[in-house]
């Protein structure tokens, strides 16, 4: 098996609805992405032969996932009143939201489907929030 990886950060601040702790308040992280993308075999003909795939399309794919949640507010759809939403939005701040809880577990898996939507052989993703700490998804 042939590996390559990579990786990308960005800053971004969300919350944890219905969690009792510090956590339910709004916070911010230096989200750390790692991708691992694998082949049994490397490409055999043309540019990319004898790679897995170009090292600068997997680190474009990945930077432009991070970059898209840079400097964001990330919260669960349903998580916030509309009243808040509309504030937020009325004072230009950039929202996402997302269908799932954001936690470093539930944005390894979000962030290997985009990126397997996309064609990239992913195999594994980790997702830091803190330097110590982190999530992996892999197949």
């Amino acid at each position: 098996m042939f590996t390559l990886k990579t990786s990308a950060s960005f800053d971004s601040a969300h919350f944890l609805s219905g969690y009792n702790g510090k956590c339910a308040n709004i916070h911010g992280h230096h989200w750390v992405i790692e991708v691992w993308a694998s082949n049994e075999q490397l490409q055999h003909q043309g540019e990319k032969r004898g790679m897995v795939m170009d090292f600068s399309d997997l680190k474009n794919e990945v930077r432009a996932l991070a970059d898209s949640f840079d400097h964001a507010l990330i919260y669960e759809k349903g998580s916030l009143r509309q009243a808040t939403l509309t504030a937020l939005n009325e004072e230009g701040f950039h929202l996402i939201e997302v269908p799932y809880r954001p936690t470093a577990e539930n944005f390894a898996k979000a962030f290997y489907d985009t990126l397997s939507e996309q064609n990239v052989p992913v195999v594994k993703v980790a997702v830091y929030e803190t330097p110590e700490n982190c999530a992996v998804y892999e197949v």
